[in-house]
């Protein structure tokens, strides 16, 4: 079965937004997608085949934790009236990962994407939405990498006497070669949320974030620029905007 290959990807910036209602934002677009596919799939008639879509959310959260399915209750350091007091959500939800935290000053990038509309390797596309990260960060004078067998972002990862800092979280979910979720770098992030979780289920690594490793507060418009434009020259997409 042959289906037209399909790099245009449309980058959707809903500011800031309720983390529940995003996800099933999110859900909608991946189950049209994958029920798009197995369409294409059984259908006897080449014609009626669909060429499926890619999508790239952008936004900002309040307060919210979630946990991703191998993750642990035990992660999370507060009850039910220490969320209330601190004016924050908890869901448990199907990415991969352990618990992490969003809220405002923190990009968070959902790319709902068809990867056989470019590659099918899910190592692959982890690797390389990490790259992005990567080389967003350099171009604001932050130099990070990699830290074997942990996905993420980290600052002072090489071996040394610095502990290393997590400054972009990822965590994601497939289905017939359809991806969700997705990254969430802290840019002007409060951490002392980061207080009240053992972020990502690792407890002896710290976090951080550009504002303060940089002593100043990005542009949030900025970082995004860069960040899609690193996506789309790494996965060769053709960016969209959307005009709604």
């Amino acid at each position: 079965m042959r289906i037209h290959i399909n790099k245009t990807v449309k980058v959707i910036n809903l500011g800031t937004d309720d983390y529940k209602r995003v996800w099933d934002y999110q859900e909608s677009i991946f189950k049209k997608t994958v029920d798009q596919k197995i369409f294409n799939r059984n259908t006897k008639y080449p014609e009626e085949r669909v060429v499926t879509d890619n999508f790239l959310i952008l936004c900002e959260h309040p307060h919210v934790y979630t946990l991703g399915k191998s993750g642990s209750m035990e992660n999370l350091l507060l009850d039910e009236q220490g969320l209330e007091d601190r004016y924050a959500q908890f869901y448990r939800i199907n990415r991969g990962g352990d618990i992490t935290y969003h809220g405002p000053g923190q990009l968070v990038a959902y790319p709902i994407l068809d990867l056989e509309h470019f590659f099918t390797d899910i190592h692959k596309y982890l690797r390389y939405l990490e790259e992005a990260v990567i080389l967003t960060l350099a171009d604001f004078g932050i130099s990070a990498g990699r830290i074997d067998g942990l996905t993420g972002v980290w600052l002072d990862f090489e071996q040394g006497d610095k502990q290393p800092r997590k400054i972009c979280a990822m965590g994601v979910k497939t289905s017939r070669w359809v991806t969700m979720h997705g990254l969430a770098l802290n840019v002007n992030t409060n951490l002392s949320y980061f207080n009240n979780i053992v972020p990502c289920g690792i407890d002896d690594k710290a976090v951080t974030s550009m504002n303060k490793e940089l002593g100043y507060d990005v542009e949030m418009s900025e970082v995004q620029k860069k960040l899609v434009g690193h996506i789309a020259e790494l996965f060769d997409m053709e960016i969209e905007e959307d005009e709604t």
